[in-house]
This record gives structure tokens, sequence and C-alpha cells, in this order.
């Protein structure tokens, strides 16, 4: 059993929504977005299309255009976005490669464990909104200047 992991489409919503989150008053590009976090631009793509649906981007489209945060993204709370988005019903596969069931099904108490230490996962980072997770660049003030 490895790591407990957000799902792949969940890490790049997140990744997409902090970049925007720390550039709030810019648009930005889908392919510059995929340049900064490092995923590729179909992947991003498809999270910005999820995204403007919550209302956590704008989009405008055409040679001027770009997305970004809405105060709605800024405000959403991480641990909700990651359990909307993983649709994943385990955190373990419970069937084989073949597609066998494993014989200990009926009577695992292992699954339920696994769900809900997910949910204690997903529950702290309900702490979180995404605001929480970016620093605004350029947004440190310099000190008063002090005269003689």
């Amino acid at each position: 059993m490895g790591n407990v992991k957000l799902s792949a489409f969940a890490d790049v919503c997140l990744r997409t929504l902090m970049f925007l989150g720390s550039r709030r008053d810019q648009q930005v590009t889908t392919k510059d977005i995929a340049e900064a976090i490092g995923v590729p631009y179909n992947h991003v793509a498809k999270a910005i299309v999820e995204l403007r649906n919550r209302g956590a981007l704008d989009v405008t489209r055409g040679r001027y255009g770009g997305s970004q945060i809405t105060s709605v993204g800024l405000e959403l709370r991480v641990g909700a976005l990651m359990r909307d988005l993983d649709v994943r019903e385990d955190v373990v596969e419970c069937v084989s490669e073949a597609g066998i069931p494993c014989p200990l099904l009926a009577t695992c108490k292992l699954r339920g464990a696994l769900r809900r230490a997910r949910e204690a996962f997903y529950a702290e980072l309900d702490a979180l909104r995404v605001q929480d997770l970016t620093t605004v660049q350029g947004s440190t003030s310099l000190p008063f200047p002090l005269f003689p």
C-alpha cells in the first residue's frame, strides 16, 4: 500500500488554483500555467474547464484571453474541492488486475478504515482555503523610510 495521494486531476486543479491565486490580478494563458506548474497543456486545459464550471475561474477566450481566479476560487475549501474531484471509491483496489475480487472482501475491515482515514485527510484540508496556500507576487511592502 502506498502513500495517500491526490488523484492526478485533483492535483492539477489545485496547482492551477494556487498558481493563479499568486497572480490574482492577472489573466494567464493555459500554456503559461502548464509551463509554470510542469503539467501537460491538455491536463491543465481540462482542469480549467472544471474550475470555470465551479465558478473558481473567469476565462476569457481569444488572443488576449486567459484565466483568472475569482473570489469564489480563493475561498474554496481545499478538502471539499479534493473530495469532490477524487472520484475513486476506495483508496486501494479490491480487485486484481485480472478482475478477480479479493477473497477477503466480504469480511474486510481494512477497506472501511482506509475510507475513514481518507476522510480524515480531507477533513484536515477543509481548514484551508485556496487563498491560504498562495502568496500574491509583488505583495511585499517596503518599510516606511526613516528620515534624519
